[in-house]
């Protein structure tokens, strides 16, 4: 069962989401454990300051180093060594094949970051791995936090109604994105479900269904493509 550490300045905004849907779900199957942890509790000044102005001058505050690093030693000492993720636009770009990789951790740490970002030696007196979920800046790291805690929960065994929702889904074993999907009405404003879907001849709705993905991934996210050869030839 993975354990969770989410640190942030507003444990209070995440709760709710942590506590519905398939989160929620693997919380209550204890399939996972999800800890949130404010560290400004960590700050060393009465009024509980966690950021300060940059050095060489420029915009906004930086988180300061004493309050996040000692947030996390504390941590540490409590529960073991955790794998510890700086959410940041400069991280590599989160995929699948990651949350592949996190279900096989036992205990996953997400530093949610705020202001202009972290002072530098909280990455070199740690041992941070930098994520992204994509090219764009954000307020904070709460949204990506709960982002990927989803991906790797949705994984976990038991959690999902059937095991072959996460098999199946986009980016899995294929790296292709997902086929198309219909259900009731039969015919919605002129527009029929395929005629494949309603044969019952398995075979050819799976032939369907990998063609539909390839021709998706093709005209959507041709880069898929490109990258899945790449690593192919490597």
């Amino acid at each position: 069962m993975p354990l969770f550490a989410i640190l942030t300045l507003f444990p209070e905004a995440l709760e709710p989401y942590l506590s519905t849907s398939i989160v929620g779900i693997a919380r209550e199957k204890q399939a996972t454990e999800v800890i949130l942890v404010d560290f400004r509790d960590f700050a060393r000044n009465r009024h509980r300051t966690v950021d300060a102005r940059p050095y060489g001058g420029g915009p906004g505050m930086l988180l300061r180093p004493e309050p996040v690093v000692e947030c996390i030693e504390w941590l540490e000492e409590r529960h073991g060594v955790f794998k510890k993720l700086l959410l940041t636009p400069t991280g590599r770009r989160f995929k699948q094949s990651h949350a592949q990789d996190l279900v096989e951790e036992e205990r996953i740490l997400l530093l949610c970051g705020r202001y202009e970002g972290f002072d530098e030696r909280i990455s070199q007196v740690l041992d941070f791995e930098p994520v992204s979920v994509g090219d764009f800046v954000l307020s904070g790291g709460e949204l990506p936090a709960l982002m990927i805690v989803e991906a790797v929960a949705r994984l976990l065994p038991g959690v999902l109604g059937d095991e072959r929702s996460a098999l199946e889904d986009s980016f899995q074993e294929s790296g292709e994105l997902d086929h198309p999907h219909y259900t009731r009405p039969r015919v919605f404003r002129g527009l029929e479900v395929p005629e494949v879907l309603l044969s019952g001849d398995h075979k050819r709705i799976a032939g369907w269904r990998q063609e539909q993905a390839q021709a998706r991934t093709l005209r959507d996210r041709p880069d898929l493509l490109d990258n899945r050869g790449q690593q192919a030839g490597d």
